[in-house]
């Protein structure tokens, strides 16, 4: 589904992606994994249109769309989530979601005012599906509940439901476990299972918990130095004398690595 081409991102000097390449099978949920400075988020970041890269190019289904913006992505089913959660904290957890699909017929000044009717429809479908997302997730529980009041994995599942209100293709997580307890976290991956399984959701994502990646990922892709090093299955990255020495001997024969830089 995603083709990245010897991609390039340069902060004047510094090379935080030099040269990468890697490819994400559709249908599949992929680990994106390395030591700190790696360039993992910078090369989310490109993929995602948040970046423009200094050269290099990235394909979706075949389709350049290298340095289109995130709007632009969106409406092709390319989403991503953040490590630290970009809630909307003074609405509803439901809110939160209803808010999430484009072009809602609410959004126009004319349907505001003579098209009322097509308005409210349209918002009790929205709460309709909202609901059907959060009980899938098993937070239907927060539904009325303010979205800056839940915990960090309770926000994670948050944005993980986003991306269920419109018709994801491709979900790039970043670090959808961090600061999550192990309840939390074993309920974050029990969802993406099943969109995955039962959904088609295509997943990448970069994760630092390594019973979590290898629960969840085939295959698992190391970055170093802005580079591919290696791709394969957990247990092999886990036996690979490059990705030990990448991580100074310190990683992953542990069940977590240190945490990234941005």
């Amino acid at each position: 589904m995603i083709v990245v081409e010897d991609l390039h991102k340069h902060f004047g000097g510094f090379h935080a992606v030099d040269g990468a390449s890697l490819e994400i099978r559709e249908g599949s949920i992929t680990g994106l994994v390395g030591p700190n400075g790696a360039g993992k988020t910078t090369l989310f970041n490109v993929i995602a249109g948040v970046l423009e890269p200094t050269s290099g190019r990235v394909l979706m289904g075949g389709e350049d769309i290298t340095g289109l913006p995130p709007h632009d992505l969106f409406a092709k089913g390319l989403l991503r989530t953040f490590q630290i959660a970009h809630e909307f904290s003074s609405m509803t957890v439901r809110e939160n979601l209803m808010m999430v699909p484009g072009n809602q017929a609410g959004e126009t000044l004319w349907n505001a005012w003579f098209n009322r009717g097509a308005v409210a429809q349209e918002e009790r479908e929205l709460a309709k599906k909202a609901d059907e997302v959060l009980e899938f997730l098993t937070i239907d529980h927060l539904a009325d509940e303010k979205a800056g009041n839940l915990s960090g994995g309770q926000k994670k599942l948050l944005e993980l439901g986003r991306t269920m209100m419109v018709d994801a293709r491709i979900v790039f997580l970043d670090e959808v476990g961090a600061g999550v307890n192990r309840t939390l976290l074993n309920t974050i991956g029990d969802a993406i299972l099943r969109l995955n399984k039962e959904r088609g959701y295509t997943f990448c994502m970069i994760e630092h918990d390594m019973d979590f990646i290898g629960r969840l990922c085939d295959p698992v892709i190391v970055m170093a130095e802005g580079r591919v090093l290696a791709e394969g299955k957990i247990e092999e990255i886990k036996a690979n004398e490059q990705v030990i020495e990448a991580y100074l001997g310190t990683g992953l024969k542990n069940k977590t690595v240190a945490p990234a830089s941005p």
